[in-house]
């Protein structure tokens, strides 16, 4: 039996560089960058920056972060995002990179939620991408990855109740 998402203690674990091979399957952080509008759930998407596909904001590991702090820091160089992360991942996608160095390296992308309280207009990614609200159906059909796909479609912020603070 699985316990409610509500119910699970937090937990923030750094992750340690030193030592580790860039070989082989690599892991990233992404956000799951959402806001509630109406009633209704909105995602945030950005543009790749290279074949300009919607994407969710996502990057490497960053020495003493956990995953949902580098998937914070992420949307927030990549689409200007702050809010609150949520240490919980909603599931995993796995994609290859196809540019860039590190092309044809298989990727496992571990998504964390971040519920969006504010967006600037500039961040350090501004002029490379481009940034677009969508509800979930319209994110999930924009996206390319299956896997992510299905984490879109099953997306609900009331399980995340009593993790976001509250009124929310």
């Amino acid at each position: 039996m699985t316990r409610p998402m509500s119910h699970m203690k937090p937990i923030h674990v750094p992750v340690r560089l030193a030592g580790r091979s860039k070989r082989g399957l690599r892991t990233q952080f992404a956000a799951l960058c959402f806001r509630v509008e109406k009633g209704e759930t909105e995602v945030l998407l950005i543009s790749s920056r290279t074949r300009k596909r919607w994407i969710i904001p996502k990057g490497w590991p960053m020495d003493g972060l956990s995953g949902a702090q580098a998937a914070a820091q992420e949307a927030w160089e990549e689409a200007g995002a702050l809010g609150k992360s949520l240490p919980h991942s909603l599931g995993v996608y796995s994609y290859s990179k196809l540019s860039g160095p590190r092309k044809g390296l298989p990727c496992l992308v571990a998504v964390y939620p971040m519920q969006v309280t504010r967006l600037r207009r500039k961040y350090p990614e501004c002029k490379q991408r481009k940034r677009k609200w969508f509800s979930l159906k319209k994110a999930a059909a924009k996206v390319s990855e299956p896997e992510l796909r299905a984490i879109l479609a099953r997306f609900d912020p009331a399980q995340l109740t009593g993790l976001l603070g509250p009124g929310n």
